[in-house]
């Protein structure tokens, strides 16, 4: 099929009329962007009423879009027609109210207002030279943040004293973050063990709980380390499903004893399956005893720790090496935007830094400055932190503190309104704003039969369009996930989902009579 609403003959004439090609013309510019700031805010009216989840089947898109590349140009209204009618009919709305699934993506005005700027300025800062101000607000978002966090100041590029060995770069996930940190502290103990080249890296060993988001275990392999070292640390109620450090010490000596060497320890504030939080402070004690390098994922959570009363769960970062947090998972900053604090930047310049010579100019070599092109994988490098300094800059800590504070509070009835109703368990103690909850075995009901239940409610919820869920296993059981969080959400809207979760449980429960 042809693309939708196209008529080859206006856009040959389109083409034919158009002047010498000008694709940043001023015009067109503004006329291009009030269109799509037009179809934004008409978006952002009506999210609320289209299905969560749409009803598409894969390869759908290829059958309402030209499937060859245009020759002539077209008018940016025929683009914007197909929009409508192709792509957002196809569309998973994370930004719907009625959205529970994983973690959220938050977004804000003032953070779309950053994007659409440094989209508009375009500029490639992987030195300093090549863009002092993008480098500069980086390093100005970071430290804000951290201040927020109340990270030690080690950790900070500026301080009152100056500037300070520790720093951060701001990354697009923390699979990157992972990576980098993995690979500065594979060369680290490298070089400790005395290993020529990467000849001792079959000894290495790292260590996360079986919570640990699986990209953790992606970028171990990435980083070259051999799988049979990737030791997954097994959890279970009795710690909430967080990692006992007790066994992690058991663990690492028999590694140790068995002529392995300890290189790094993922540390989770937040798991994905049920925000389960490992024990900062006592991990980093037992890591200290055979100097393995300290990373904390807190891509989710780190957001509430702004918050004085979540701070604790941060308590021991002093002892790490590393800390990640993503602003655009629950601190109003759209995708990407990952933070990565350091505690010595040189750690892992010292194994990412390139110096072409086409890259070399008098700032860098006066080692005043970090180019952040050396504390990533890549060297080109987008003005990630315009839109997190926007967003701090225009909200300011009170009211991204208060949105925290909203979400928790809003999971927190949902929570009340579970265990009150009989028919359900919550099958962790709720951290933050992830209520884990679960139809619960009655009667001749085996947990089997509970398991194939819930995943039935699931699909109806789902199907409704009402409303989105994700699901995850816990101890063996099936369990849903109701994540709260996403931007337009409103007590109303959680309510909401709660009567319809009742609803189809009701239907569910009759249809096994």
């Amino acid at each position: 099929m042809g693309s939708l609403g196209t008529n080859p003959a206006s856009s040959a004439a389109f083409a034919a009329d158009a002047h010498a090609f000008q694709p940043l013309n001023a015009d067109d510019v503004r006329s291009y962007l009030l269109k799509s700031v037009d179809f934004i805010y008409d978006y952002y009216k009506t999210v609320e009423s289209l299905p969560v989840l749409p009803g598409v089947e894969p390869g759908y898109l290829l059958r309402l879009l030209q499937s060859a590349a245009p020759n002539a140009s077209a008018p940016f209204d025929i683009a914007m027609k197909e929009l409508r009618e192709a792509v957002v009919p196809g569309t998973t709305h994370w930004a719907s109210p009625n959205f529970f699934a994983f973690f959220p993506s938050t977004n804000s005005a003032a953070a779309i207002a950053g994007e659409l700027i440094a989209s508009a300025m375009n500029t490639v800062g992987f030195t300093w030279q090549a863009n002092p101000a993008a480098t500069e607000m980086e390093v100005l978002a970071l430290d804000w943040l951290a201040q927020l966090l109340r990270l030690p100041t080690n950790f900070m590029n500026r301080t009152n004293a100056g500037r300070s060995t520790g720093g951060g770069v701001i990354l697009g996930t923390t699979s990157e973050a992972m990576l980098v940190t993995l690979v500065a502290a594979r060369d680290a103990a490298l070089r400790r063990s005395g290993s020529i080249g990467v000849a001792g890296i079959t000894r290495l060993t790292v260590y996360a709980a079986d919570q640990t988001h699986s990209t953790f275990f992606k970028a171990c392999r990435l980083a070259g380390f051999d799988p049979a070292n990737i030791k997954s640390i097994p959890t279970g109620a009795e710690t909430d499903y967080a990692i006992d450090p007790a066994k992690l010490l058991e663990i690492m000596q028999a590694d140790v004893d068995a002529g392995l060497v300890p290189t790094y320890i993922c540390v989770t504030v937040g798991t994905t399956s049920s925000n389960a939080v490992d024990p900062v402070g006592d991990v980093a004690d037992v890591a200290a005893r055979y100097n393995a390098w300290v990373h904390v994922d807190a891509a989710y959570a780190g957001s509430a720790c702004i918050c004085p009363e979540f701070r604790h769960h941060l308590d021991g970062v002093e002892r790490v090496d590393s800390i990640s947090m993503s602003p655009h998972k629950w601190l109003m900053t759209c995708l990407d935007c990952t933070c990565l604090w350091v505690r010595d930047t040189h750690r892992l310049t010292d194994s990412l830094e390139t110096n072409p010579e086409y890259l070399k100019n008098d700032a860098s070599e006066s080692g005043v400055v970090t180019d952040l092109k050396d504390m990533q994988v890549g060297v080109g490098r987008r003005f990630r932190g315009l839109k997190l300094w926007m967003v701090m800059r225009t909200y300011g800590a009170a009211k991204l503190q208060e949105h925290i504070r909203s979400d928790v509070a809003m999971a927190k009835m949902f929570e009340d309104s579970v265990r009150a109703d009989d028919r359900f368990e919550v099958v962790v103690p709720r951290n933050f704003a992830l209520v884990c909850f679960r139809i619960k075995p009655r009667g001749a009901m085996t947990e089997e039969d509970a398991d194939e239940a819930n995943r039935e409610l699931m699909e109806r919820l789902n199907k409704t369009g009402k409303a989105y869920l994700a699901h995850t296993v816990i101890g063996g059981k099936f369990v849903l996930r109701f994540a709260v969080g996403s931007s337009l959400q409103e007590e109303r809207h959680v309510r909401s989902a709660w009567e319809l979760i009742k609803k189809k449980t009701t239907e569910i429960i009759k249809a096994e009579m």
